[in-house]
């Protein structure tokens, strides 16, 4: 029996689609707060829900799987400043409000911040 494939494809092959979430969680981790669409928004809450816990460990391997997805500044933020927030919290670190739709075509835009 067939079962269903989790995750999103937006119309790009792996490599393209990988390249593209990475950039979007680089930019949530750096700005904290960033206006995406509905869909991307959704997929990317999941991800970045798990970098966010494997820096609350900030052991040297957690430092080095981050370190293979994000630059060495973004990972020192991460484990320094915004892991430490969620110290108590165990996950629901993103948060996904939607807004109307975009003016030229019509996608369902969504803002996605981290939780304070």
């Amino acid at each position: 029996m067939n079962k269903r494939k989790k995750g999103r494809k937006f119309s790009r092959k792996s490599d393209v689609r990988k390249a593209l979430l990475r950039a979007l969680i680089s930019a949530l981790f750096l700005r904290e707060k960033i206006k995406t669409t509905k869909a991307k928004a959704k997929e990317m809450s999941g991800f970045a829900e798990k970098f966010i816990t494997k820096a609350k460990k900030g052991d040297l391997s957690s430092r080095r799987i981050l370190a293979g997805y994000f630059t060495p500044a973004l990972v020192k933020k991460l484990i320094n400043d915004i892991a430490p927030r969620y110290k108590e919290r165990n996950g629901g670190y993103t948060r996904v409000i939607k807004l109307g739709p975009r003016k030229s075509d019509g996608a369902k835009m969504a803002i996605i911040e981290l939780v304070k």
